[in-house]
């Protein structure tokens, strides 16, 4: 061995997540839509909050979006174990948050389609703080029926996102940038968009109801009133 290598064994978390992620796609029939929203209204919408003294981001916005979605599309929200398709009336959404060591966890908000974008704000930063300090209960890490991955704060626009194994869909959120938009009258604009990613079982979603529902996903996300 060279003095330049520098070998990282798998193991602990580390190596549970990565048995995780190869389980996943080993069990699973796994297909990505990819789409864009115009954020505009997400953007204007923060703002607004913001003036009104309510300090929300977008990844905030982007969950309660997710949650209308969702109850628009009860088949999508739920789990599958193996031959059997485990539907939820409860949103759990679960978040994934990078930690240092290059750890990534997916803890759960559950019951998110009940709570306001403060509420969920504010379950996503007990759940971040918690994880940094490993404090998070098995039902937390295990309970999620649809799952975001949040990549804005890069420059990744789209990308594959691997489901968080036994859940039905996970959406992947990538960077918001402008696009030039031709307006009725022949005028270009920029409007922002950001990026997204829909990976879902084919077992349990087919292709027309999953594009569905990054569709309206897409909608949520254009018409948001927090």
């Amino acid at each position: 061995m060279s003095e330049a290598e520098h070998i990282v064994s798998l193991k602990g978390a580390r190596g549970m997540i990565a048995d995780a992620m190869l389980n996943s796609l080993a069990t699973s029939a796994q297909v990505t839509h990819h789409g864009s929203a115009d954020a505009t209204s997400l953007l204007a919408e923060k703002e607004r909050l913001k003036e009104e003294g309510k300090r929300v981001s977008v990844e905030d916005l982007l969950m309660l979006a997710v949650a209308r979605a969702l109850k628009k599309h009860p088949d999508a929200n739920g789990r599958v174990d193996g031959l059997k398709v485990h539907l939820h009336n409860s949103i759990n959404l679960s978040v994934a948050i990078a930690l240092p060591g290059n750890i990534l966890v997916a803890p759960t908000i559950f019951g998110a389609g009940d709570m306001d974008v403060s509420t969920l704000r504010a379950t996503r930063q007990d759940l971040t703080a918690r994880a940094r300090i490993n404090k998070l209960s098995v039902t937390e890490m295990t309970g999620g029926t649809f799952t975001i991955s949040n990549l804005g704060l890069t420059r990744v626009e789209h990308f594959t996102p691997i489901l968080n194994a036994g859940q039905i869909c996970i959406l992947g959120i990538g960077r918001i940038t402008d696009r030039a938009v031709r307006g009725v009258e022949g005028d270009v604009k920029l409007h922002p968009n950001v990026g997204l990613s829909l990976t879902f079982d084919h077992r349990a979603l087919n292709g027309a109801p999953a594009g569905d529902l990054l569709t309206t996903i897409c909608e949520e996300i254009e018409s948001l009133v927090a």
